[in-house]
């Protein structure tokens, strides 16, 4: 007969502090770097439970955080979905009236906030319509032993908040379909989305990131999330580390590449995750200041594609597999993982890079198709692409008062629904999925499509190329044609790189992809989740001036 246990985070909690009572959480704060056990942090754990259920939290209240990666942050991860709250990881680089509606439309009770994020908070709370977004918050706890100066009311600090508390909380049974986690996505257009994960889905999305087909995670890693926990629960890993029974490492806020090279070294991290940006910065700080990585194994890189050159670049330079993934937040978030596949060891170099610069294999338990813009599924050929849509056991199947969004963004099936990713992609015949854009980031051009992907990757690989983006441009005669917007290095001489760069694509891609212009930035903007946000640049180069010039041998699409 099977079991009646549901499937919840308390038994990943139960099973670490017990069989690895020792193990350590090591966390970078602005009150220096704290280390305790497993064993400590779940009487830690039990004593927050015990201080929201005094400060009126029960079963279905949400509680938030405005916090950076810390073990503060971590506690919260574990105490509030136990006692079967909704832990709502607010991103605080939303602007001020984001950050309204987000609380709001949650109602959330209590925000547990950094003390470096005070004045962000401050100010959301204050804006016109803030007293009113912020009604249903009955305390604010600043993470840390004391509270500096603030507007907040009422407030307390997060020591003397679990001061005096019990450790061995009376822990509720919480059903597998209680929600226990919320992230709101942060779209460049439109209302954040709000995205709710129940127990039983960060459940099984923890089971499927610890296998080889997900992260490989073991009691042996060293786990160190630099994905902000804010972000789809730092990608799930402080889950996904506990479970494994692993050590945690949390490089706190505001980390520098120096911060991550030093935290590698002296932790022994062996796993890391990030944004392409946050490795791109190591790499150049590793060109500068000497680092010993030689714990670090592999490094997950996803929210953006990785450049098959910092793929490159740490495997022959620092003997470090990188890990490319894709996932979203509708997908709590991981969807796949760029493994190699048995046999290709035996695949050259070139070739190996290749596959791993692609998204990767989809982990068990997910169903795909891609859907053409006839509205039927494109073979897995590697060359036709079309929309992606899942699903699956962690896949949500709704947003969170949301009707208007879920008609348009779920289609219901035999089976279950299926979440319309907005993903333009293709999936090669060995099964590798390689994301060819956002569906509103694709440039289309004289009917043809151009990835924007492709062409970033290409002009990132330039030595003197710090960051590069590809956006679309109107064009009368071709609809759009496609500008690089390239932040150069410090002292690179700009028309030589234009030339390099225009020269370095036509070898690469056929003539019509080669984009009409290349302009210098000196940042690209990005999202509230790192990510290249495009839509600032084809604000402000919605300018057909930059491509009107170019002559239909120049810019038309099947002029090779």
């Amino acid at each position: 007969m099977a079991g009646t246990t549901d499937q919840t985070l308390r038994p990943l909690l139960w099973r670490a502090s017990r069989l690895f009572p020792d193990r350590e959480i090591v966390s970078r704060t602005h009150e220096g770097v704290q280390r305790y056990t497993y064993a400590e942090y779940e009487r830690r754990v039990g004593k927050l439970a015990d201080a929201l259920a005094a400060a009126g939290v029960s079963e279905g209240d949400r509680v938030a955080t405005f916090s950076w990666n810390h073990h503060w942050h971590f506690e919260t991860y574990f105490a509030v979905p136990n006692m079967g709250a909704q832990l709502h990881t607010i991103n605080p680089l939303l602007p001020a009236h984001h950050i309204q509606y987000i609380v709001e439309n949650a109602s959330d009770s209590v925000i547990f906030v950094d003390p470096s994020l005070l004045e962000k908070l401050e100010a959301a709370v204050a804006a016109e319509g803030g007293e009113e977004a912020f009604a249903s918050v009955d305390q604010f706890v600043v993470v840390g032993s004391s509270v500096p100066d603030t507007s907040l009311s009422p407030v307390t600090d997060f020591e003397s908040f679990v001061d005096g508390r019990e450790a061995d909380y009376d822990w509720p049974e919480v059903d597998e379909e209680q929600p226990a986690g919320m992230c709101y996505t942060s779209g460049t257009t439109g209302k954040p989305k709000g995205v709710e994960y129940t127990q039983q889905m960060l459940w099984a999305h923890t089971m499927a990131s610890l296998p080889q087909s997900g992260l490989d995670i073991g009691a042996d890693d060293v786990v160190m999330p630099v994905v902000p926990m804010f972000h789809v629960n730092a990608w799930g890993m402080p889950f996904s580390a506990t479970a494994a029974g692993a050590k945690h490492v949390y490089p706190g806020p505001a980390p520098s590449s120096e911060d991550l090279a030093k935290l590698i070294e002296e932790e022994g991290v062996t796993l890391t995750a990030g944004v392409p940006t946050v490795w791109l910065g190591l790499l150049d700080y590793l060109d500068e200041h000497d680092a010993d990585l030689s714990s670090l194994e592999r490094i997950v890189i996803g929210g953006s594609a990785a450049p098959q050159s910092v793929i490159r670049r740490f495997d022959e330079e620092y003997d470090v597999d990188v890990l490319h993934a894709w996932g979203m937040s509708e997908m709590s978030p991981i969807g796949t993982v760029s493994h190699l596949k048995p046999g290709m060891e035996e695949l050259s170099k070139e070739e190996q890079y290749e596959k791993r610069a692609k998204q990767g294999l989809f982990v068990p338990g997910l169903e795909y198709k891609v859907i053409g813009d006839d509205g039927e599924e494109v073979p897995q050929n590697g060359e036709d692409f079309g929309e992606l849509w899942v699903r699956g056991p962690w896949v949500v199947t709704e947003y969170f008062k949301r009707p208007d969004a879920n008609e348009e963004d779920f289609e219901d099936a035999p089976g279950g629904k299926w979440l319309k990713t907005g993903d333009v992609v293709t999936i090669d015949p060995d099964g590798y999925m390689e994301l060819v854009d956002r569906a509103k980031d694709v440039i289309k051009s004289g009917g043809e499509w151009i990835s924007s992907v492709e062409l970033e990757n290409a002009l990132m690989a330039h030595d003197d190329v710090a960051e590069a983006t590809v956006i679309g441009v109107p064009h009368e005669r071709w609809q759009e044609r496609p500008v690089a917007c390239v932040v150069p290095k410090e002292g690179v001489d700009d028309e030589g790189l234009r030339a390099d760069l225009q020269e370095l694509v036509a070898e690469k891609f056929p003539k019509w992809w080669t984009p009409d212009e290349v302009v210098f930035i000196d940042e690209v903007p990005k999202t509230a989740t790192g990510k290249f946000d495009k839509k600032v640049l084809r604000d402000q180069y919605d300018d057909e001036s930059l491509v009107e010039g170019k002559t239909p041998d120049e810019a038309a699409p099947g002029q090779d």
